[in-house]
């Protein structure tokens, strides 16, 4: 299992790593089929699924821009940069960050998503009005679904 070579994709981990760094999140998964990869801050781990190989990346620098999963599907969406668990309030019987309705300004937390442990703050990319929320509290959520439409 050890001795298999893992095929990086070397453009997806910049991609992911400006992700990080536009967003303000500490730490991002992304998985297809069988490929996992897992990028973080103060290092880039790196893991294959199904092997419980990672490899340590430092000073990775990211070149290309990364499009919004969005676009084309819903207008004013806000897709989640990362495959987690969505909440919509900071604890458990709190007021929700945002509601239907909503004003929001550009940068605000509108809710988060737990990944790997880590509560990840989803900014709002843009100020405008909340006119949906597309998931529930405690929702898995995928890289690149949908989770509020801001208009």
């Amino acid at each position: 299992m050890f001795g298999k070579k893992i095929n990086i994709d070397a453009a997806l981990i910049a991609e992911l790593s400006q992700l990080l760094e536009q967003n303000g999140l500490t730490e991002i998964e992304v998985q297809h089929g069988t490929q996992r990869i897992r990028v973080s801050r103060g290092g880039v781990a790196v893991a294959a699924a199904p092997a419980a190989h990672s490899t340590r990346l430092s000073n990775l620098s990211a070149t290309t821009a990364i499009k919004d999963p969005g676009d084309g599907k819903l207008p004013g969406s806000v897709p989640s940069p990362m495959v987690g668990t969505a909440y919509l309030a900071p604890e458990p019987g709190a007021k929700p960050f945002i509601e239907e309705g909503s004003k929001v300004k550009a940068g605000q937390t509108i809710l988060i998503v737990e990944a790997m442990k880590t509560m990840n703050a989803i900014p709002s990319p843009r100020a405008g009005t909340v006119t949906k929320i597309l998931v529930e509290n405690g929702q898995p959520v995928e890289y690149g679904e949908p989770l509020v439409i801001i208009e």
